[in-house]
């Protein structure tokens, strides 16, 4: 078994994740087993509870695990279905050391940071390396190396060097190389830092991941070798990438970083399949069409709050060879008249959310896809308010609301999970994970899905009233998915409209670049036809931008 450490220096948001997942992408090349795991030192058990301004994505897992987003890189970039062992927090660590604790596991001994807190830390890596599963374990680092909160971390990883040997062990370090415009250089000083911290910590990095805008020339790469004493061919570029993040498992390739870890490691393998990596990155940078869609949302000031979701979207456009013009429009600036800044989309999508704020714009969005046959793919939140739509403007039923925004809702279409009423912790207490759904045949979902059960990742806490379904099946809005015992709705369509759909699940969490989610690639397909074919007014297509140049957004 093989041990790859990435950690991470000078800024946080270097792209550690993204380094972590992209390696992983071509040691599978390679032929060989690969498992990715992310360790976060804050406090926090999990993200579940975090501000998705604060932490951006919540990344669900098959086994109902809120993790980082980085994992979502992880599943995307590689065959990894990963579960609530490959996410470790100082919050999970610090809870198993004080429960051990209190249960007298440790005898009476000195509970301390060594070797209490790291042994549980090494634990960890041991728990995922299976020599029967795997070649190599790949370890991401969250944080910048010298915060506080991460010390117990490398310092676990360096009395694991020591128990594994060092030969089966490689650290990488991502480091930051800046620009400095106003002396037209490339300035080394701050990775420099960075190694030094390292070192005092007791780590040597093997291999330099350095972030920059600019070429890194022979002379910085001899001076990076020299002060940080790292091999002069381990010291790789990993430059801003010009299109798509997935480009960076091919400039990283093309810097010889996964021949590099094989040699470092000892690891004989052939040389790498990236045939269809190439060809699917080649049709998201230059497709032959583009579609114009619209994403109604409320996290926009974090554009990682919806990463899944566009990247589920660039995954079905690619299959389709498609490029995307995504709209990011703020719920809350829809007025009462939305055809401005709808009317010439192909698309609509709302995706989850959480409280009050927005909702009535993402009402106003989904009846205007509804009454313009627009197509539609509801998330979660999504989902429920095409359901509040669709029964106060189809149905008549004018006090129409979820439970979520009105506790004392006159008619709750959508309301608490019988199993969350009296639930009082909020962390990890919705419904999450992945549970399974019964498709209903002769449905849209159905010819999607091409089966009659499908296995799906979800994190909610509200459902839509299942005593509503009849009188709103009469109007045409169809229960084409429910939980195996009938009692639960998982995903509704519209019977006379050609692609309007909605779930209570998260099928963003399980798209990959070759293998998109059939819901997106539905709704891809749809907006491609409306394109097509939608009568739209003389001189419409030349009509100026109706949104801000700010909120206007190429997605490749």
């Amino acid at each position: 078994m093989k041990y790859i450490f990435i950690t991470g220096g000078v800024i946080s948001s270097l792209g550690k994740g993204l380094t972590a997942a992209s390696l992983g992408t071509l040691l599978e090349a390679r032929d060989l087993r690969v498992v990715l795991q992310k360790f976060d030192p804050y406090l926090n058990v999990d993200p579940g509870t975090m501000n998705p301004f604060q932490h951006g994505e919540v990344y669900v897992l098959d086994d109902g695990a809120e993790t980082d987003l980085d994992l979502g890189h992880y599943e995307r970039f590689t065959n990894c279905v990963l579960t609530r062992h490959n996410n470790l927090t100082s919050g999970q660590v610090y809870e198993s050391v004080i429960l051990k604790e209190r249960r007298g596991d440790y005898l009476g001994k000195t509970v301390q940071v060594i070797p209490h807190v790291t042994d549980v830390i090494k634990g960890r890596i041991r728990e995922i390396s299976d020599e029967s599963k795997y070649d190599v374990v790949i370890t991401e680092i969250g944080g910048t190396t010298g915060d506080i909160e991460g010390l117990p971390f490398l310092e676990a990883i360096r009395q694991f060097i020591l128990e594994v040997g060092a030969p089966n062990v490689l650290n990488m370090h991502v480091t930051l190389v800046p620009y400095i415009k106003a002396a037209h250089e490339l300035k080394t000083k701050p990775t420099q830092q960075s190694v030094a911290k390292l070192r005092e910590i007791g780590l040597q990095p093997q291999v330099l991941i350095c972030r920059t805008e600019r070429m890194l020339d022979l002379d910085l790469r001899q001076k990076l070798s020299m002060f940080c004493s790292v091999a002069e061919k381990a010291v790789i570029e990993e430059r801003d990438v010009a299109h798509t993040i997935y480009e960076v498992p091919l400039t990283l390739h093309a810097e010889g970083l996964d021949q590099l870890v094989c040699d470092l490691l000892g690891l004989k393998t052939r040389q790498p399949d990236l045939a269809g990596w190439k060809n699917f990155v080649k049709r998201v940078i230059s497709p032959a069409k583009r579609v114009r869609i619209a994403v109604i949302g409320k996290y926009f000031e974090v554009r990682d709050a919806y990463k899944s979701i566009y990247e589920s979207l660039t995954h079905a456009a690619a299959s389709e060879d498609c490029g995307i013009d995504l709209e990011l429009i703020d719920a809350e600036s829809l007025p009462d008249g939305v055809n401005g800044q709808l009317g010439d989309v192909s698309g609509i999508l709302i995706p989850g959310g959480f409280g009050l704020r927005g909702v009535e714009g993402k009402i106003k969005a989904a009846r205007f896809a509804r009454e313009h046959k627009i197509p539609y793919l509801g998330l979660c939140l999504g989902m429920q308010v095409a359901t509040i739509e669709f029964a106060r403007n189809a149905c008549g039923i004018k006090d129409a609301n979820s439970t979520e925004f009105d506790k004392n809702a006159k008619e709750p279409v959508i309301s608490l999970l019988e199993e969350q009423r009296g639930v009082k912790n909020m962390g990890a207490s919705m419904r999450l994970g992945t549970w399974p759904t019964n498709i209903a045949k002769g449905t849209l979902a159905e010819k999607i899905y091409s089966s009659t059960e499908v296995m799906e990742r979800h994190r909610h806490r509200y459902e839509f009233n299942m005593k509503y379904r009849d009188p709103m099946n009469e109007k045409g809005f169809v229960i084409s998915g429910t939980s195996p015992d009938g009692t639960l709705a998982e995903l509704i369509e519209l019977r006379d409209h050609p692609y309007f759909v909605g779930c209570q699940y998260h099928p963003e969490f399980q798209s990959k670049p070759n293998n998109p989610h059939p819901l997106f690639k539905g709704f891809i397909q749809a907006c491609l036809d409306y394109q097509n074919h939608a009568t739209r007014a003389p001189g419409d297509r030349e009509s100026p931008r109706r949104v801000p140049e700010q909120e206007l957004v190429l997605q490749r």
